[in-house]
């Protein structure tokens, strides 16, 4: 099977799964925002937000370089990931065990405190998870992270509709979430068991080698919590928490965008790490531009179409309650852009082993971000905190192409990235004369007139659609 079908098909199984659990998602994020209003919601948004910092904290490189570490030649699987996975499971307990005291120093309301307390078991869960995934990006087998995602959303809809239906109340929505990360890390290790053998275990030198190989990606960790997630918390304190549900539910929906580059360049990683080895360049480079090309295939449609249906897309999810959701989620669909480009070659340093170089990036974007969030977001509330949200993103995206260039001499070719920019203005012709109908409808149609635009323009040819669905393709 040749390696474009091999890395295409996982990538549509797991975006497939994906597109199901995001249907998933969407509704229960109307039951939450409908249920909880802008206030509830922002209570939620800021309990979430607050133990993601600490949820960054945790993760110390590992979800990035696990795949690279278990990659290599000739390395015991077992024995690498379980060192890998009993280093996640301590670090964790560590570092989501200071949630709950850290914030009782902020200003926050009881109900908010009680539920970083309680769900900080379902970042425990996630974190975990994480390293799960690991394994199946290795073997491409992500069918088997699309089933227990699916399941995930599938329990965590049905506990907050049953919490809705009997009005338990926010903190009853985070025991739900709960539940549904637990009951996905189980089908997580029950489907790894087929792959590799897991436990406890503490050998020294392999902590000592883990280390070496992520803690530059920790430290850079470090500093990309400051500027993705202090704007939420800078927020909650400087405006009310009606506003700060308006921003997370603008998020909440980058969050599911920003799903498939991730997905896409985590199962390119394996790949780059091992032509990059070889010194084999040529496939190097090639790989690279595949990558980029199909991120771009992407990105440019997703800018063109949300600023044309940004505030009809946050009222069918969220309610009337959050059309203004739509505006912020127009200004944040440009960081979501430059993480789908930046993704490649966040990942292509990784392979490249040049995470120290790009330590400095992370930190100087961390301080710039952090004083302009304190500038702005008292000025001008959350557009404030997204327009420094872009400026960071773009500011480490660019430092990091530099530092990938320099080390590969790749710089990718445009002409995809052109044909899509040209199959996106005939979608977005489509949005703007068509605006009246149905959103969802809308929607459809523009996603036909892209794709067909983008087959007659050549940006996907015949040739390459049939390696991915031909079976026995080689």
């Amino acid at each position: 099977m040749s390696l474009t079908r091999q890395i295409a098909q996982n990538t549509i199984i797991q975006y497939g799964g994906k597109v199901v659990g995001t249907v998933l998602a969407l509704v229960t994020i109307g039951l939450m925002t409908r249920y909880l209003g802008q206030e509830g919601f922002g209570q939620y948004t800021i309990i979430m937000a607050f133990l993601q910092m600490f949820g960054i904290l945790v993760d110390l490189g590992l979800t990035l370089t696990t795949v690279q570490m278990i990659s290599e030649p000739g390395v015991d699987i077992d024995k690498r990931l379980s060192n890998i996975f009993t280093l996640r499971f301590f670090s964790a307990i560590i570092f989501l065990g200071l949630a709950p005291l850290t914030v009782l120093l902020f200003p926050y309301p009881t109900i908010v405190k009680v539920g970083v307390a309680i769900t900080t078991l379902s970042f425990f869960f996630n974190a975990l998870n994480q390293i799960m995934i690991g394994v199946f990006q290795k073997n491409l087998k992500m069918d088997r992270v699309a089933i227990a995602e699916i399941v995930n959303r599938i329990v965590l809809l049905a506990g907050v509709w049953l919490v809705v239906y009997l009005n338990y109340g926010l903190l009853a929505i985070m025991g739900a979430i709960i539940l549904s990360n637990a009951v996905q890390f189980v089908l997580h290790y029950i489907f790894a068991l087929k792959f590799v053998k897991i436990s406890f275990r503490f050998d020294w030198p392999v902590w000592k080698k883990i280390w070496q190989t992520t803690w530059p990606i920790a430290i850079s960790i470090v500093f990309n919590l400051i500027y993705l997630k202090a704007d939420t918390i800078i927020l909650s304190v400087y405006q009310s928490q009606a506003v700060v549900g308006l921003y997370g539910a603008s998020y909440k929906v980058i969050d599911v965008l920003i799903v498939l580059p991730i997905i896409f360049t985590g199962l390119v990683l394996p790949f780059l790490t091992k032509t990059w080895a070889e010194k084999n360049l040529d496939n190097f480079k090639s790989i690279c531009q595949k990558a980029f090309d199909g991120v771009s295939l992407l990105a440019i449609p997703l800018v063109v179409g949300t600023l044309l249906t940004a505030r009809p897309v946050m009222t069918l999810i969220a309610g009337r309650d959050f059309v203004l959701s739509g505006l912020i989620l127009q200004i944040l669909i440009f960081a979501a852009f430059i993480i789908y480009i930046g993704a490649l070659f966040g990942h292509g340093v990784i392979a490249i082993g040049r995470q120290k170089t790009v330590i400095p990036a992370y930190a100087l974007s961390a301080g710039l971000s952090l004083i302009g969030y304190f500038i702005f977001i008292p000025k001008y509330s959350y557009i404030g905190a997204a327009g420094v949200t872009i400026f960071s993103e773009a500011f480490v995206t660019i430092y990091i192409m530099i530092v990938f260039y320099q080390a590969t001499k790749f710089f990718p070719s445009l002409g995809i990235w052109l044909k899509a920019i040209l199959a996106s203005i005939l979608m977005g012709l489509v949005l703007y004369f068509l605006a009246g109908l149905n959103i969802i409808l809308l929607i459809a149609l523009a996603v036909i007139v892209y794709f067909a635009a983008l087959y007659l323009f050549r940006g996907i040819s015949k040739e390459t659609v049939m390696e991915i669905i031909k079976p026995g393709s080689q």
